[in-house]
């Protein structure tokens, strides 16, 4: 065979290949295209942080201000006020609701009646389906102190005005604990349930055989075969330390809440979109982005070095 024609009969085949699974390809046009789009075209918006935004200039044409847009934001007290909210709320929210997937999976995990395992995994995953404006609706109308059931209870026992709970600064990162874990428990359970699914029934008869009961087999088993999912889902919410949650806080949060639940992603709505600052917001945004990539890195590498648990 001639040599010269190889490469070309390489090319044939790999186009031969692609076109025997052009579907394919197709199927994952719009994903791509949406990646594209909403991922890697955004990012010609950076060099706005580090200019003086002017809307008859343009992005590209407004002058250059190096990193004064990033003094002007540490400098400003409701960003450092916000950044201490993000932060507290974020790794509250961490504590919190990270744990209760893990037990309800192994609670689950023990079961023997399918019929209601199924019925209340159904229970526990319908919350996630429920947007957040409708959540803050509901607890518009249940805690209200006028109009809402806490008010007309405590009015009909008390004969007096119910305390705020709404917009108390005091408890409002409770509220926000409280309703992230009832919307998001039982869809964070999935991936717990897949890897469960996974563990051979041997290992489980084998442990019977042994004498072992059935928290035994939980703590030695089902616990280690789930080490690598929790480690994963921990190394990715790391990622998202500073993004506490911007449609669950918005909806529920009021100027009189601002001092423990205004976060960064209302700050930069606030003062970046609504008072069009987008130069400050676009510098807020990158400052986020960048130390959350950090904490990635940051926790990737310490899961490496405990239990050899990484995502890249």
């Amino acid at each position: 065979m001639n040599e010269s024609v190889l490469p070309v009969s390489k090319k044939r085949s790999l186009a031969s290949r692609i076109w025997s699974f052009r579907y394919m390809y197709l199927l994952l046009l719009p994903g791509l295209t949406m990646l594209i789009v909403f991922d890697y075209f955004p990012l010609y918006g950076i060099q706005l942080a580090f200019k003086q935004f002017r809307f008859n200039l343009g992005i590209w044409g407004s002058p250059w201000v190096g990193f004064d847009n990033f003094m002007l934001m540490f400098n400003n007290p409701q960003f450092v006020r916000a950044l201490r909210n993000t932060i507290i709320i974020s790794l509250g929210r961490l504590v919190t609701n990270f744990p209760v997937p893990i037990i309800l999976v192994l609670l689950f995990n023990e079961l023997k009646n399918q019929r209601f395992r199924k019925v209340s995994q159904t229970i526990l995953y319908l919350p996630h389906f429920i947007s957040w404006i409708i959540i803050a609706g509901l607890m518009y109308n249940m805690f209200n102190v006028t109009s809402g059931i806490y008010g007309k209870l405590y009015r009909d026992i008390t004969g007096s005005t119910a305390p705020s709970i709404l917009v108390n600064p005091a408890i409002f990162r409770a509220q926000l604990y409280i309703t992230s874990i009832w919307k998001g428990a039982g869809w964070g359970m999935i991936i717990y349930l897949a890897a469960i699914a996974g563990i051979d029934p041997g290992l489980y008869e084998s442990a019977r055989l042994d004498g072992a009961n059935r928290f035994q087999m939980a703590v030695y088993i089902t616990i280690p075969m789930l080490a690598f999912a929790v480690a994963i889902n921990l190394i990715l919410s790391m990622g998202g330390i500073m993004s506490a949650g911007f449609d669950q806080i918005f909806n529920l949060y009021s100027p009189q809440t601002y001092s423990t639940g205004d976060v960064i992603d209302t700050f930069v709505f606030r003062f970046g979109i609504v008072q069009g600052k987008f130069d400050i917001g676009a510098a807020v945004g990158l400052f986020k982005n960048i130390v959350g990539c950090m904490l990635v890195l940051i926790v990737n590498k310490i899961a490496d070095w405990l239990g050899g648990y990484n995502i890249f």
